[in-house]
């Protein structure tokens, strides 16, 4: 079943974030599972959202490769639901 994750990062900032995304593109694009990635600004912080296929393809991804990336102190509040319905122009994977 699909999911959609949040991810609240207090700290986080559009500068930290940046280069960060951009190392990630490429990996994310190629991750099983993967759906889609954005973020926007709050008053504390960055949210990231993303929708995955399955929730453990979401764990597995961010324990390998956002996890180890992040700045010491940054460490966001995942929150997952499960989707009821998902549609979308890309292609199955």
């Amino acid at each position: 079943m699909p999911i959609l994750m949040f991810g609240e990062s207090q700290g986080l900032t559009a500068e930290i974030y940046a280069p960060i995304a951009a190392a990630l593109e490429p990996v994310f694009k190629q991750s099983p599972g993967f759906i889609l990635h954005m973020a926007h600004a709050t008053d504390t912080g960055l949210r990231i959202i993303e929708v995955w296929r399955t929730k453990e393809e979401s764990d597995r991804f961010f324990a390998k490769n956002v996890a180890p990336n992040l700045p010491a102190g940054i460490r966001p509040k995942r929150r997952t639901l499960p989707l009821e319905s998902l549609i979308t122009l890309l292609p199955d994977r």
